[in-house]
Order: structure tokens, then C-alpha cells, then sequence
């Protein structure tokens, strides 16, 4: 099984910020690379209630799909490479293919033939090495809106956290309560309901 525990920490970034950490840390257009995560849950959001989300990154011609789970202060996430077959097919309605992903669904009670294509969001990212963890800058895309943030990625909880509040500190960016993306995704889109 391929799993992971994901140790981040992130911040929303007003676009001038976004830009002035694009000029200070001299990144490049193209160092930014496309992605987008497609996000599916039930139609009574079983996923979003048991503090989970669902979703299939493409990248680099690559579909890979990823269930995250909350677990204390990190994510556990479970990874599984799917054909662009079966992504198409996810896409159209089709059920979620066997393996790992749909065993840990099927743990927590919740019926996999429930899940169902819900929209998405395309990212425009640069990452580079910081400290000892990975500085992220994302340019997110989603339901006609833009927002920027910044993602610190780190082997370890405390170490990361103190490289992440000083790194905000030195470059007066304030702290803001940052949801995930796909909990932004779903807040914009039970607005435009």
C-alpha cells in the first residue's frame, strides 16, 4: 500500500505577497508547473464528514488517485495510480476502481459506488528546497476565482513549524487561518449554489 504521513503547513497569500516571494526567492515562470486535482466525495459529503478528501491529480501525464485523512495535527494519505481510462471513466461516473483507496473508503462505512465526480482545481506550482523541508507557492484556479498561498513541507512537526512562522515573520506576511484546498473549493461552490 502506498501510504504517506504528510507534515505541512500553509498560509493564503494576497497576490502582492505572492509575487513579492516569486521576486525575493527568484523564481521563474517556468519553474511553475501544472497540475490539477479533480474532487470527488458522495453526494452527502460522507468524505468531508469523516475529515476526509478524495482526489485525482494530474501531472506531468500522470493520473494519480488520493484519499487524505486526518490523523492528529497531520494527513494520512493513501496514493493510487489509475489509468487515464479509469480517470475518464471517474469523471463520467463510473466507480471507484479496486485497490488501496477504496479499502480505506470501505473502512469507514461509507459506500464506494456513492462517490461521485464534484469539480476542480488547477494549480499553477513552484517548489524549491527551504531550510530542511520544500517551499511551495501555489497559484490556485477554481469555480472563477484565484487565490495564492504558501505550503512548507517538513520530515518533522515541530522543526517545521518554527522554520514556517519564521519564514512569514521575516517576510511580514500575516498569519491567516488557511483551509485545504478542497475545503475552499467546496466553501466557493456552496456559495455559488
Amino acid at each position: 500500500m502506498s501510504q504517506e504521513i504528510e507534515i505541512e503547513f500553509k498560509n493564503l497569500l494576497t497576490q502582492h505577497e505572492f509575487l513579492r516571494l516569486i521576486d525575493e526567492f527568484d523564481v521563474k515562470q517556468q519553474d511553475f508547473q501544472k497540475q490539477t486535482n479533480y474532487y470527488f466525495d458522495t453526494q452527502q459529503f460522507d468524505l468531508k464528514h469523516h475529515r476526509s478528501a478524495l482526489r485525482v491529480r494530474t501531472k506531468n501525464n500522470g493520473f494519480t488517485l488520493t484519499l487524505k485523512q486526518k490523523l492528529d495535527k497531520h494527513i494520512l494519505e493513501t496514493h493510487q495510480t489509475v489509468s487515464k481510462e479509469i480517470f475518464e471513466g471517474l469523471l463520467k461516473g463510473d466507480p471507484l476502481p479496486s485497490g488501496e483507496v477504496s479499502d480505506q473508503i470501505k473502512k469507514m462505512n461509507i459506500d464506494v459506488m456513492n462517490i461521485t465526480y464534484l469539480g476542480e482545481l488547477t494549480t499553477f506550482r513552484a517548489e524549491f528546497p527551504y531550510k530542511d523541508g520544500l517551499l511551495v507557492l501555489d497559484e490556485n484556479h477554481y469555480l472563477g476565482k484565484i487565490d495564492y498561498e504558501i505550503e512548507y513541507e517538513s520530515a518533522d512537526y515541530t522543526s517545521g513549524l518554527n522554520n514556517f512562522n519564521e519564514l512569514l515573520t521575516i517576510k511580514q506576511i500575516p498569519v491567516r487561518d488557511t483551509e485545504s484546498k478542497i475545503a475552499r473549493f467546496f466553501n466557493e461552490s456552496s456559495r455559488n449554489m
